[in-house]
């Protein structure tokens, strides 16, 4: 006898995963297992409840999919136009009526049952709606073990179509990287939609379409709610002899430019510094490179890469722990230990691996961590990679990761994991309650300083020289920033050090960084050191740049070297950067994913080499698009 495996997956809450498969009795181990992992690796975020239920239904009926067809369309306004003539074609006189109503399913659990004809809503629970489960299909080759959006949408559309009274269906995803959606009737089958919502849209949800008698409508819901259904004949979606294992990709590229959220490289003339010129040879104003301090283009610091690389070399060899430690790597370590006040200090070849190697080597299955909501996604990655169990708790809240720390034990070990300067709103950690809270719950400290080093403090030794106080146990930060040069380092005790190098998989299984980055960012560190009138002369920028936005009707403001002007729609955002470029502005156009939906932004980077006159006019420009765009 089949035995039904559900999955519900929660956070906070609110749902955020459900799956279930009809198998046999044996592959039920297996199948217990891949719906939990899917559950604990789901986009929305990782559960802090699943659920897992075991049932043997008493009948369970085969049903021969509904033929499939279709419709591709370039925007979710496109689809909906389909789904309203799809309506009218299947005899839903009350199309556009029906459709307003499904902004109203998103925040149900199941499904809106609509009277098809006086659009009566006729589920007896509102707020949860109707819900249609004990389903599955045949081919274990089609839905595999993991999420296949496809096969498990026919299913449903199936199932449901033969409840009851029920002649149509329109059907949207909740999963944020899911676009695809459905209409259906008994007319034309099952019509699949390309596009019906937004890349990365979390919204969701389903409307039933119910003809017959108020008195079957208990037994519809019987039907959809209890009987166990599986589906036979669901054909392949990419049937046809010309399918390319590229179509996929090509797909997902399709949404993603249509959706605002296309990627595109800029082709930058010659050395970075705050001003220069894009190709084909126009001159700009750069105001989105995080050359804080102009030092990537300093003779001093050039010449000391060139240096470098006659007397070692372009290439380093190998590894740290093979031939790639020379003496440049050697002086760098001990000068970043000296100028952050650290007893040692570890190099790596970018900052993304310095944040990954840290994590992975001080946290693993058994530990737990706690990261701040917007960290970076080196961060992120690093925790994910990790293995251990991972917290992440309201962005900059340090109430909040005291009593999360304070309600977890039975881990051997605890790791606290900060941005200092948030890279995409420039907000400041507050390093002190950080320490404090991390010290009272026997925690580990790490704060990535990439953007606060050369940035904050008098002397920009970043933040423990801003509040003045300690440094955190391990203090990451990078060289490819305010230093102006290339790779990733931390700064800690000489036995946490030790450690990494013993144990961080980036840093022994990665050729080591050339030479002459390392003697770039050493020769950085120097002209810092000795010419901090370059920190105090990017702080007045950012000042004099925040009330120039004030000036004309735009809000932002910044505690860094880096100012958020909040647009919010994504197309909005790259039109916008796209004519500040035409003005002579290179400035980035920031959207999802990196910041959340309808939070894009375009993201200033300001440098101590800016001209004021620069800087007035970019202010001025962004105000007038501001009030246009």
């Amino acid at each position: 006898m089949p035995v039904s495996v559900k999955m519900r997956a929660s956070l906070g809450g609110c749902h955020i995963s459900g799956a279930e498969r009809i198998v046999e009795p044996r592959a039920v181990p297996s199948v217990v297992a891949s719906l939990a992992e899917r559950a604990m690796s789901h986009e929305r975020g990782m559960p802090d409840f699943v659920n897992i239920k075991i049932e043997t239904p008493s009948d369970v009926i085969r049903l021969d999919a509904l033929p499939v067809s279709t419709v591709k369309v370039s925007s979710a306004d496109e689809g909906w136009r389909v789904v309203d003539e799809s309506l009218r074609e299947a005899g839903f006189t009350r199309s556009q009526e029906i459709r307003s109503l499904f902004a109203e399913t998103y925040s149900m659990r199941g499904a809106m049952l609509l009277d098809a004809d006086t659009l009566e809503r006729l589920e007896p629970d509102k707020a949860r709606g109707v819900r249609a489960t004990y389903m599955d299909s045949s081919d274990a080759s089609l839905r595999s073990l993991g999420k296949n959006h496809y096969v498990e949408a026919v299913v449903l559309a199936t199932k449901v179509l033969s409840a009851p009274g029920i002649v149509g269906e329109i059907c949207v995803s909740d999963d944020p990287g899911y676009v695809t959606g459905y209409v259906s009737s008994r007319k034309f089958g099952y019509r699949r939609i390309t596009v019906l919502k937004e890349l990365g849209s979390p919204l969701g949800g389903r409307i039933f379409l119910y003809r017959g008698p108020r008195s079957e409508v208990e037994k519809t819901i019987d039907y959809l709610q209890r009987q166990a259904v599986i589906v036979d004949g669901v054909k392949p979606l990419c049937a046809k002899a010309s399918a390319s294992r590229f179509d996929g990709i090509a797909k997902e590229l399709d949404e993603t430019a249509s959706a605002g959220l296309e990627r595109v490289e800029r082709t930058l003339l010659g050395r970075t510094g705050s001003r220069g010129a894009t190709a084909p040879s126009r001159e700009c104003c750069i105001l989105c490179s995080n050359n804080y301090l102009d030092l990537a283009g300093d003779d001093r610091v050039v010449s000391a890469a060139a240096e470098a690389a006659r007397a070692y070399g372009a290439g380093s060899g190998g590894s740290r722990l093979v031939t790639g430690t020379q003496p440049p790597h050697v002086a760098l370590e001990e000068h970043l230990a000296r100028f952050k006040g650290a007893e040692a200090a570890i190099v790596y070849p970018t900052g993304y691996m310095a944040n990954v190697g840290i994590i992975t080597a001080l946290a693993r299955r058994g530990d737990i961590i706690f990261s701040d909501e917007l960290n970076h996604a080196s961060i992120i990655d690093g925790c994910r990679m990790s293995g251990a169990e991972v917290v992440v708790y309201p962005h900059l809240d340090m109430k909040a990761l005291e009593d999360r720390l304070s309600r977890c034990s039975g881990f051997r070990r605890r790791l606290v994991v900060s941005d200092g300067v948030f890279s995409m709103d420039g907000d400041v950690l507050d390093l002190p309650r950080f320490l404090d809270v991390c010290g009272r719950y026997d925690a580990f400290s790490m704060v990535d300083e990439a953007h606060s080093v050369g940035v904050m403090g008098s002397r920009g030794h970043g933040l423990s020289e801003h509040f003045g106080c300690g440094l955190p146990d391990i203090a990451m930060g990078t060289l490819s920033k305010a230093l102006g040069s290339q790779g990733g380092y931390a700064c800690a005790s000489a036995q946490m050090v030790k450690y990494l190098k013993q144990k961080s998989r980036p840093y022994i299984f990665t050729t080591a960084p050339t030479a002459a980055s390392m003697a770039a960012a050493d020769a950085a560190l120097s002209v810092l050191e000795s010419e901090p009138q370059r920190v105090e002369a990017l702080r007045e920028n950012a000042a004099f740049f925040v009330s120039e936005l004030a000036r004309r009707g735009v809000r932002a403001k910044t505690e860094s070297a880096i100012v958020p002007v909040i647009v919010g729609d994504e197309r909005r955002a790259v039109a916008m950067s796209a004519e500040l470029e035409k003005r002579g502005f290179v400035i980035s156009a920031i959207r999802y994913p990196t910041v959340p939906r309808s939070m894009a932004r375009l993201r200033v980077a300001l440098m101590s080499s800016h001209a004021r006159q620069d800087l007035a006019d970019a202010a001025c420009a962004i105000g007038e698009l501001m009030a246009s765009i």
